[in-house]
């Protein structure tokens, strides 16, 4: 299991940012149908959708480990506005690794929270608590997960920039996952030109212990971000490892804002 995989573990939806990238620290955005990507970063921001609206975030990743093995991510997001501070996020992913076929991995589901709206010392202030349960078999690590993650958001002029920490506790004895798991990742949103921007992220895993343990490592993602339509944005780019077991990525992906969910009459 790579690191990349287990940041689902890490309550991140994978599972990213449109051109107008620093309208990404903004919460919940004046126009519903504007989209609120959280991919392809590996941070989230404090952003939540409009109650009532949903969006999906999906999106293809391959990754070369170092032993010369590939895995193929699909990770897939639908997001549910709430209320004006919370959002439901639903984690569907799929898995192919060299030796396993593609599948459902580990699914899960967090609620997050905004708790503030600016400040001098956090910005725009959210938490994502987290469950990620094992449904993946020999997609996943065969343990339940719960997450807390951190998110502090804020503008810098026209660059967004959100700062994330997590901690994850999994279930079972250390010798599929390591019992405790911890993340940390910077990422910025920059716009270039009208639609398109540039997001650049460094995130780092540290150390864990236990049987299933491993060294710290840390990478970098980078690559260009398009918003197509004010529901529509795409993004594209690449891994790189700076340390460590973080393996080589590529991937490519989109966020849809659908609309508001109509319920039918009784």
């Amino acid at each position: 299991m790579t690191n990349r995989q287990r940041s689902f573990h890490l309550g991140i939806a994978l599972i990213v940012l449109d051109g107008c990238a620093a309208s990404l620290s903004s919460g919940s955005a004046s126009d519903p149908r504007a989209v609120q990507p959280e991919r392809p970063s590996v941070a989230t921001h404090a952003g939540t959708v409009a109650p009532g609206y949903v969006e999906i975030e999906t999106g293809v990743e391959t990754d070369r480990n170092q032993d010369q093995t590939h895995t193929l991510l699909v990770p897939t997001v639908v997001k549910v506005g709430i209320a004006p501070w919370a959002q439901l996020s639903i984690f569907v992913p799929l898995v192919r690794t060299t030796d396993v076929p593609l599948g459902i991995g580990d699914g899960g589901a967090g609620v997050k929270w905004r708790l503030t709206d600016g400040g001098a010392l956090l910005g725009r202030f959210a938490i994502l608590p987290s469950v990620t349960w094992a449904t993946g078999g020999d997609r996943g690590t065969g343990t339940t997960a719960v997450s807390l993650l951190l998110i502090s958001s804020r503008a810098l002029g026209p660059v967004a920039l959100d700062i994330n920490a997590s901690l994850t506790r999994n279930t079972g004895d250390g010798s599929a996952a390591p019992r405790t798991e911890t993340l940390w990742t910077i990422a910025s949103g920059i716009p270039v030109a009208g639609p398109v921007g540039w997001q650049l992220e460094c995130f780092g895993y540290p150390g864990t212990h236990g049987p299933a343990g491993t060294r710290p490592s840390v990478a970098i993602l980078t690559g260009p971000t398009l918003g197509v339509w004010r529901w529509l944005a795409f993004d594209t780019g690449v891994i790189l490892p700076v340390t460590g077991a973080q393996p080589r990525a590529a991937y490519a992906g989109l966020v849809m804002n659908v609309g508001r969910m109509t319920l039918p009459y009784r």
